[in-house]
């Protein structure tokens, strides 16, 4: 088996499994077990936080000096923010993400006293009642509510059910796996890159490949309202790349195939040196890839450093068409980020002095400051 073999198969089969899990931020303990349960078929040794991040180690020949990929396994959803006088839910949202796509949406509610099925819909859904009306009504999440599929005719009825406020509503994915590579789903993000981190260690253990330090996947649990992997990096970690989605929205340089390396999101560039590694392996091992920049983007490298973790830090993505929605990506891409990271942890430590928290300054790296080499390719200005 070649370095970067990839059983797609088994990719596609674990996101599947993962977005049948419902794993809004906050109720997560499902997806939790469930990865544990995989990581342990693939003999692979792992630990669980207190609030349930999983840190996975595939052991290298070095402790320190160690490496992390992170992918979240928390997604969108909604909580419960009170109990109107018509039985109905009025939602605050779980993340970032606009009314627009909840609305029409299957979702389970999940109560102390078990789990009811409902809908979100706008407080004027009947076209036969409201006329155009139904298209003119504000957009907002006090526009919309939930209606659950039991005897929930006014408060009263609603809260003799069980339900409460705060109680989480998970939204379903309604997942499509097209034979064009095509996927469509909610919650791709970022169950997409946890899939990927999965199939990556599949193909290492599978392959027998040895890392020059101890590469350690983690999964975290609070992305998608900013804390992600702000606790959860050990001392011995130097560089951690991200997993996560990116944007084929218009003025955005990502795309739906190959891997997309981000050069900054919304709180500043990530680290130099690490990106331009990613780059040239993707060079050097004919990876379709690209670069792109976020302006209203964060993922757990951010929340990294925002934690105090002195590291270096990437971020690799896999376009999505309409993220925070009825998102679309493509398994070449997939693949390619599974290839990406199978090689990355394969590749050689650069930076040695990354081991030390404090040093002198040999060993230092160095950014490149001389003037560009004139190309004969390139056509000479006018006169």
């Amino acid at each position: 088996m070649s370095l970067r073999a990839i059983d797609t198969d088994y990719l596609k089969e674990q996101l599947k499994a993962l977005l049948c899990i419902p794993s809004p931020t906050g109720y997560t303990d499902t997806i939790v077990h469930y990865v544990s349960e995989e990581l342990g078929r693939l003999g692979i040794d792992h630990n669980v936080t207190r609030r349930g991040a999983i840190l996975a180690c595939y052991r290298g020949k070095q402790v320190e000096g160690a490496r992390a990929v992170v992918a979240h396994l928390d997604t969108l959803g909604a909580t419960v923010k009170r109990i109107k006088d018509n039985g109905r839910l009025e939602l605050v949202p779980i993340g970032h993400w606009s009314s627009r796509f909840a609305e029409g949406a299957r979702v389970t509610l999940f109560t102390d006293e078990g789990s009811f099925r409902g809908s979100i819909l706008p407080l004027k859904a009947s076209g036969h009642t409201f006329n155009e009306e139904v298209d003119t009504q504000p957009v907002a999440w006090t526009q919309i509510e939930v209606r659950i599929d039991a005897d929930s005719y006014d408060r009263k009825s609603s809260e003799a059910l069980g339900v409460h406020v705060g109680d989480f509503v998970a939204i379903d994915p309604q997942p499509e796996f097209l034979d064009n590579g095509y996927i469509v789903s909610r919650h791709l993000d970022d169950k997409a890159g946890c899939a990927v981190s999965l199939a990556a260690l599949k193909a290492m253990v599978d392959s027998k490949i040895e890392t020059p330090v101890d590469v350690h996947f983690i999964f975290t649990i609070t992305e998608e309202v900013g804390s992600g992997a702000s606790s959860v990096l050990l001392d011995h970690v130097v560089s951690m790349v991200s997993i996560d989605n990116g944007t084929t929205a218009p003025g955005q340089n990502s795309s739906e195939f190959g891997a997309t390396i981000a050069m900054a999101d919304q709180v500043g560039p990530f680290d130099y040196h690490l990106t331009r590694k990613l780059i040239r392996l993707c060079q050097e091992n004919d990876i379709r890839h690209q670069r792109d920049v976020f302006r209203y983007y964060r993922s757990d490298s951010a929340s990294a450093l925002e934690g105090g973790a002195d590291v270096r830090t990437a971020l690799i993505t896999f376009g999505i068409d309409a993220s925070h929605g009825y998102e679309r990506i493509h398994m070449h891409a997939l693949k390619s980020i599974a290839e990406l990271t199978v090689l990355y942890a394969a590749s050689e430590v650069e930076i040695s002095r990354d081991v030390e928290e404090l040093g002198d300054i040999e060993g230092f790296t160095d950014q490149p400051r001389e003037p560009a080499p004139r190309h004969e390719d390139v056509p000479a200005p006018p006169e």
